[in-house]
């Protein structure tokens, strides 16, 4: 009799073959449940953020173990404990006078049948086994690795198991990767975004502050890793605002960045407020300027003389002082030798010429990414170009899919000195988070201090991956909106720093 024939009479369990761990004996759906160890599962090898499986009766559950605790069946044994020298007592009394609780959090019910996993309404009755996930149980709620399934890493304290995320639906809202200075942001992103481009799940525009994602990055242990431009030659073109900084650095690059003074806004700066310390009456004149200079305001007004300050003043309601402060001000942006009186290029179309091939671009600042009024400026004026012509050809396809742009991913570090609540609403980038996708753009947004975000904008972002946090603020930021945030607090506060 063949192993097919005996199937038929002896069929094998559908649950894949995983240790177990214990049995659930309390709990509810708002405060998790509350598992009993069995006597052979050691407390010590139970870790907060591993996923495990309850076998209800009619349904499985997926959770995550979110506490670990120890319990007894006598309170006398915290007052008066046992003599367990002995190893055959210490043996009687764990799993009986002493033993290990879990407390887990359901999260998905699991069917196989069903395309993907279902919410959880309900919870499993006392005594279900509960078991460690294998990987049948984590490729059902992530996916397996295909075509349109990445493979970004493994969950925690969990080897041997991969979790495999599908590009294409996370790149339909906006991402965010947040996590303490350290912990290795940069290069989880590195990781989604090389599985962006593997994948053609969708094209990016990178606005790289310090150099982590074009052609080589160096570790802190100063070793040499590949970039997105190596990894991806033909599908990643580099961009820079500091050329000689790529030629120090031995990189060719496609293109240098370079923008004028009549390109720079009242818009721009408002986005710099807080950087150049600019005051609202500053914000004022500078609209003022150019609604009577013109696009060219900010070059008149650096290399203007007393007397036609003074014509000014006396021409118009704008106060003396105001002008002179946001002049100083910025004179800072002279020292930017990727601002010119003239030029017959234009940047925000040279890159859109590379994202219409499908090859995503990455714009290294060089020098200028320790300067955040640079990075601000820059990635607020492209962006916005680059929006404005991205609605401009959406609504000229008129609903054809064919004719649409490529669906486009920005990327943006240091995200709450953009999405700030003060100025998010008005800025492009809290315009692009509020429109999910609506014109094929999405953000992701690489921040520190995800409590600086705009709780609407935050409330947007469809995929959080995060790393250590140790703020509280942080942490409430992160897990805004999300189904059993009180138990996950314990999670994020006890993750690894890299």
């Amino acid at each position: 009799m063949t192993t097919d024939e005996l199937d038929v009479f002896f069929p094998r369990s559908s649950a894949p073959a995983t240790r177990k761990m214990g049995l659930v004996v309390g709990g509810s759906l708002s405060k998790g449940l509350t598992v009993k160890l069995n006597a052979g599962a050691p407390v010590e090898e139970m870790a907060v953020g591993r996923y495990v499986v309850i076998e209800g009766t009619e349904m499985r559950f997926f959770g995550m173990i979110t506490d670990v605790a120890l319990g007894n069946t006598n309170p006398m044994v915290e007052s008066a404990p046992p003599d367990v020298s002995d190893p055959f007592l210490r043996q009687i009394h764990q799993g009986t006078t002493v033993f290990g609780t879990l407390h887990v959090s359901p999260m998905l019910v699991l069917d196989t049948a069903a395309s993907e996993p279902r919410p959880v309404k309900t919870i499993p009755g006392h005594f279900a086994q509960v078991r460690a996930a294998a990987e049948e149980d984590v490729n059902l709620v992530f996916g397996p690795e295909d075509d349109t399934h990445f493979y970004i890493g493994q969950p925690l304290d969990m080897e041997n198991i991969q979790v495999n995320v599908n590009l294409q639906r996370m790149a339909e809202r906006s991402v965010g990767v947040f996590g303490k200075s350290g912990t290795g942001k940069s290069f989880l992103t590195r990781i989604l975004l090389s599985g962006m481009i593997r994948k053609n799940a969708a094209v990016s525009l990178i606005f790289d502050m310090h150099n982590d994602y074009g052609w080589q990055i160096q570790t802190e242990s100063r070793q040499a890793v590949k970039g997105l431009k190596q990894l991806f030659p033909t599908q990643v073109a580099i961009f820079t605002l500091d050329e000689e900084s790529s030629r120090r650095r031995q990189v060719q690059p496609d293109f240098v960045v370079t923008m004028r003074w009549e390109d720079i806004s009242p818009e721009d700066l408002e986005m710099l407020k807080s950087t150049l310390d600019l005051s609202d009456q500053m914000i004022g004149a500078a609209y003022t300027l150019r609604k009577l200079w013109g696009k060219n305001w900010i070059k008149r007004l650096l290399d203007a003389g007393k007397d036609e300050l003074e014509d000014l003043t006396a021409e118009t309601n704008v106060i003396r002082a105001s002008v002179d402060a946001l002049s100083r001000r910025l004179t800072k942006l002279a020292r930017f030798n990727f601002i010119r009186d003239s030029w017959r290029g234009d940047s925000a179309e040279a890159i859109l010429r590379y994202i219409d091939k499908g090859i995503s671009v990455v714009l290294e600042f060089g020098r200028y990414g320790n300067a955040l009024e640079a990075y601000i400026l820059v990635a607020n004026y492209l962006t916005r170009r680059i929006h404005r012509l991205y609605v401009e050809r959406m609504e000229e396809s008129l609903g054809s899919a064919a004719d649409e742009p490529r669906p486009l991913m920005i990327v943006i570090e240091e995200a709450h000195k953009f999405l700030d609540p003060q100025i998010a609403r008005q800025t492009i980038f809290g315009i692009i988070a509020r429109e999910l996708r609506k014109y094929n753009v999405t953000l992701l947004v690489v921040d520190q201090r995800p409590s600086g975000i705009d709780e609407e904008v935050m409330s947007q972002i469809g995929t959080r991956i995060t790393a250590l946090l140790d703020n509280e603020r942080d942490i409430s930021a992160v897990l805004t909106g999300v189904s059993g945030a009180g138990s996950l607090r314990e999670v994020l506060a006890r993750l690894d720093t890299k």
